[in-house]
């Protein structure tokens, strides 16, 4: 029969895994480095696992396949397909640095002691803007920064200032192809997002970051508080 189900460019593709957490149906696997449709059946074309894929390489296509069957929680053939994928693919086989999680950190004493170095505040990992799924837990409910990935390397006290408290996402309008506007976008639709600060240079190539933010937020339709901060080259702090 003729249905709507998924397609996986393996060119894109790059191994992160993070299709197969939003899959409830057990339809994806990693298979050397890749994933895989490896149960059409249990695939119901919804297409739940898209927003997760950070590449774009996962669409939804209408071929010949067979009906959809949603696997019952216990059934011999759902315990027998976990049971595969847990014996034959790691949970997790991509690139390292794709790969979503949160950074626990403990309080800094009161008083440092001498030669102590100073706490990164960086709390999760992906921080690349293309490369944070638009669906990770860490959003929902989180005050983001949106930086240029200079910022950092400008001002010295940036983690104190300005990423203390939030979730960072950096990127380089001039560098990454394309605009930023489409992702943010499904990031402010699909999280509670408490408030946007972006921190850009006194270029003018960054200006792209403001720009993608404010269409990302006409385009969502929420009234989300926002700031703008630019620094200067020497990491000053020219207006916010």
């Amino acid at each position: 029969m003729q249905r709507d189900i998924i397609h996986i460019d393996e060119d894109k593709c790059n191994g992160c895994g993070l299709c197969i957490t939003g899959c409830h149906e057990g339809a994806l696997a990693l298979v050397d480095g890749k994933a895989r449709l490896i149960a059409e059946t249990y695939c119901d074309g919804l297409g739940a696992c898209l927003p997760a894929c950070p590449t774009g390489a996962i669409t939804i296509v209408k071929k010949e396949a067979d009906a959809f069957i949603a696997p019952a929680p216990g059934s011999p053939a759902d315990l027998e397909e976990k049971a595969k994928q847990a014996t034959e693919q790691p949970a997790f086989t991509g690139c390292p640095g794709t790969r979503s999680r949160v950074i626990e950190r403990q309080d800094e004493p009161a008083v440092p002691s001498p030669g102590d170095e100073t706490q990164s505040e960086l709390g999760q990992w992906p921080v690349q803007i293309k490369l944070i799924p638009v669906t990770a837990p860490y959003l929902n409910g989180a005050k983001l920064l949106i930086a240029a990935d200079c910022a950092a390397y400008s001002r010295a006290n940036f983690h104190r200032d300005f990423i203390k408290g939030r979730v960072t996402m950096i990127g380089c309008p001039k560098l990454d192809a394309g605009d930023y506007s489409e992702k943010l976008t499904e990031i402010f639709k699909r999280n509670d997002i408490k408030s946007v600060t972006v921190v850009r240079m006194e270029v003018p190539c960054c200006g792209g970051l403001d720009y993608a933010v404010k269409n990302a937020l006409a385009a969502s339709g929420k009234m989300i508080p926002w700031q703008v901060v630019t620094l200067g080259t020497d990491g000053s702090i020219l207006d916010e």
